[in-house]
């Protein structure tokens, strides 16, 4: 396969994995690991199979989960260090990220 050649993947919702897969030609080519509440959605884990790295996989897998977050109306805690990075790059996606509502009293 040529180094330059970008694979087109479909992103689904695994619930019953609690995971994001992306589908090249039906076979799953990397994958986001999630613990989701009522309102909130933590992304833990991110993982691209060796094959398919370099080829907008992550960033895919990443874009859609947080598309569909934004549309469910769910908090996101990113705990998934690919996640983070990926967020601190493109800030319209940062009004998604969990903010902490207790106070701490001194």
């Amino acid at each position: 396969m040529d180094d330059t050649q970008r694979h087109t993947a479909q992103i689904v919702d695994s619930t019953e994995a609690n995971r994001y897969e992306a589908l090249v030609d039906g076979k799953v080519a990397g994958f986001a690991e999630y613990i989701r509440t009522k309102s909130l959605i933590a992304f833990v884990h991110t993982e691209v199979n060796a094959g398919y790295e370099g080829q907008g996989i992550g960033t895919a897998l990443v874009r859609s989960s947080l598309e569909t977050a934004r549309a469910d109306g769910l908090d996101v805690l990113s705990v998934c260090p690919f996640y983070t990075g990926w967020i601190a790059r493109h800030p319209e996606y940062r009004d998604l990220l969990y903010k902490s509502r207790s106070k701490v009293n001194d």
